[in-house]
């Protein structure tokens, strides 16, 4: 009860119209950075902190978190309209948002996009409000085998579950754990893969790899079909909203597992990259129409997106009490935290109780705004589909060059996004998946560290994985997993055989 009259006082604290003006500015702004591939999230609040300065910490708080809403909004729109994630985090979201674009269902993607960001973000949220010390104390038990272990069970997961045949899903991962690999060794300090090259020091930006694989290399596949822009006969309005949200109870299930895994990811942190590809893979896994996703499917949307959006919220938990930042935004806000001479942790709920609920009201209004924002921006959105290829195609260049311009402001990062652009249209002129790729690029050095971490501290030994019920049950499912999918994979061969 006490946390509820907590919350109650903190909606009187948000419910001025200096913060709901503040609300909607940030939430209209977070959708511009989420939309520009490039930006993000974290950069979008890094860029405006210092305008933040000058306001009392609740203010300044509510306008950068209502940003981090927005970007999480506004990524899956370029994901669905041009196959271009906007974030991370929004690269599964092409799998089947993008198809449905082009099927002249852009305005159900995108609602259904839309709705699973606020179901997700709305159970992270009452996560926050009433689970915080259970799942901070949850959170303090990770080390690098636990952060290990959730790596490998995604990795695993995509493997097992992915359509395409296992070798080009492990050929595709292994070129991504590669370029993971170019730049400092975290470790040890020393440089690999560089030859020499002072740009490559800092390694393969995701950013910059999944706007030229995804964004340019759609841009080549559409040329050479003759400048067409599938999906531009679109039609959006308040009944395609509305018969979305009709049918959103029968993926009721989707939607609980989805935000439960995100809450799980974002919490310990696995992070909303993870967390998306996760909440794919294992709709696909428990849809009674697995062969569809890849093709439209709205589970392919919904799943990604909810769980995506329940990591990044739920993220904010144990940065506020613990201090550990559970993603790149939440760093940058601990840092503002910090300039407003606010102390994370778990002192912060006792000595600022005012801040901390106001920042968790703010985080049920944020996310209910956004969401009547985005989805009152559908057409506008939905109508750039109508335009010309032969004129939107510059446009979506010169948004990707600054995009990967705006990452390391190096011109180097755009001849890499025209190369991983060449690298991408060959892939899937060969028909080779892309996704597993970028999993690999995005996770593949956290991966490392997290293991040779722990081969450091266990001298060598890989009992590490298995030294207590939490790591080992994680480790357990990933290799149970990996291993059922390659004997279902040599039953399917073996019937193929004898028939």
């Amino acid at each position: 009860m006490d946390d509820i009259s907590l919350l109650i006082s903190g909606f009187y604290t948000v419910l001025s119209w200096q913060n709901l003006g503040l609300m909607a500015i940030g939430i209209l702004l977070g959708i511009v950075v989420g939309v520009l591939p490039g930006l993000g999230g974290p950069n979008g609040v890094a860029i405006l902190l210092p305008l933040t300065f000058t306001m009392n910490p609740t203010s300044a708080i509510i306008l950068l978190s209502c940003i981090y809403w927005g970007a999480l909004f506004g990524g899956a729109i370029t994901s669905i309209l041009f196959n271009i994630p906007g974030e991370a985090w929004s690269v599964a979201t092409t799998f089947d948002g993008y198809p449905m674009a082009q099927r002249g269902k852009a305005g159900e993607a995108l609602t259904s996009a839309f709705t699973g960001s606020f179901i997700g973000a709305l159970v992270g949220v009452i996560m926050i409000t009433f689970l915080a010390p259970l799942v901070a104390k949850f959170a303090l038990r990770f080390g690098p085998p636990e952060f290990f272990a959730v790596y490998f069970l995604t990795f695993c997961s995509f493997i097992g579950m992915g359509k395409e045949p296992k070798a080009k899903i492990v050929i595709a991962m292994c070129v991504g754990f590669v370029l993971a690999a170019v730049g400092m060794d975290t470790i040890s300090g020393e440089l690999r893969m560089t030859f020499g090259m002072a740009p490559l020091l800092r390694g393969f930006d995701f950013l910059v790899a999944v706007i030229g694989l995804f964004g340019i290399s759609e841009i080549l596949m559409t040329m050479e079909e003759g400048l067409a822009f599938k999906g531009k006969q679109a039609r959006i309005d308040l009944k395609v909203v509305l018969k979305t949200w009709a049918g959103m109870p029968r993926y009721f299930m989707t939607l609980i597992r989805s935000s439960l895994i995100g809450c799980w990811l974002g919490v310990t942190p696995g992070g909303a990259t993870a967390a998306s590809f996760m909440g794919y893979g294992v709709a696909k896994k428990f849809s009674k129409d697995p062969d569809s996703f890849g093709k439209g499917n709205v589970e392919g949307v919904l799943a990604p997106e909810t769980a995506a959006h329940a990591a990044g919220t739920s993220a904010l938990l144990p940065m506020l009490a613990l201090g550990i930042p559970g993603s790149a935004t939440a760093a940058v806000l601990l840092g503002g935290l910090m300039i407003w001479g606010l102390q994370p942790g778990p002192l912060l709920f006792v000595e600022q109780k005012d801040f901390v609920w106001g920042l968790i009201a703010s985080m049920y209004l944020g996310n209910l705004a956004g969401l009547i924002i985005v989805l009152a921006s559908v057409p506008l959105f939905a109508a750039i589909l109508r335009i010309p290829f032969s004129i939107i195609a510059p446009a979506i260049l010169v948004i990707c060059a600054i995009g990967a311009f705006t990452v390391h402001n190096a011109q180097f990062d755009i001849w890499l996004m025209l190369i991983f652009g060449i690298v991408g249209y060959v892939f899937k002129k060969l028909d080779y998946p892309l996704a597993p790729m970028v999993l690999a690029l995005v996770l593949g050095d956290r991966a490392e560290d997290a293991f040779r971490q722990s081969m450091l501290a266990s001298k060598g030994g890989l009992g590490i994985f298995w030294a207590n019920g939490l790591v080992g049950t994680i480790m357990t499912l990933a290799v149970a997993g990996l291993v059922w999918s390659l004997i279902g994979s040599l039953r399917e061969r073996m019937r193929m055989r004898t028939a």
